[in-house]
């Protein structure tokens, strides 16, 4: 079993910036892709981004592409999400998650998952 575990999260003013977290324990990362999903109340939770267990290929949703990036360090056993130029819209509950799957944009992919932050952008 792998646990992941998101850092705090917080609250924000529009364009402003916040860094995510995600260490995971029990199991090594390095032969899982990891993404970033979020949820807005009422929302289906979306894919925001992820990354390949390499760290070679990396991919966006299109409402956060040039804005946030997302990187691993192996050996740290982490995953981060680095969030700029932050909007109202990215307010959601942040979820980490790590899968072994092909498609990895599609959160059916994913077999592991953090408990989730939330993130609050003010206008």
């Amino acid at each position: 079993q792998m646990q992941l575990a998101e850092s705090a999260g917080g609250l924000v003013q529009t364009g402003g910036s916040l860094r995510l977290s995600c260490a995971a324990s029990g199991r090594n990362i390095n032969s899982y892709a990891m993404g970033w999903f979020r949820q807005a109340p009422g929302t289906e939770r979306e894919f925001v981004a992820a990354i390949t267990w390499s760290g070679g290929s990396t991919y966006y949703a299109d409402s956060v592409k040039g804005r946030f990036t997302i990187s691993r360090d192996n050996t740290r056993n982490t995953v981060w999400l680095q969030m700029n130029s932050l909007k109202p819209e990215d307010t959601a509950v942040y979820y980490c998650a790590a899968g072994a799957g092909v498609h990895i944009r599609n959160i059916n992919e994913y077999r592991y998952w953090g408990q989730g932050t939330q993130v609050t952008v003010s206008s």
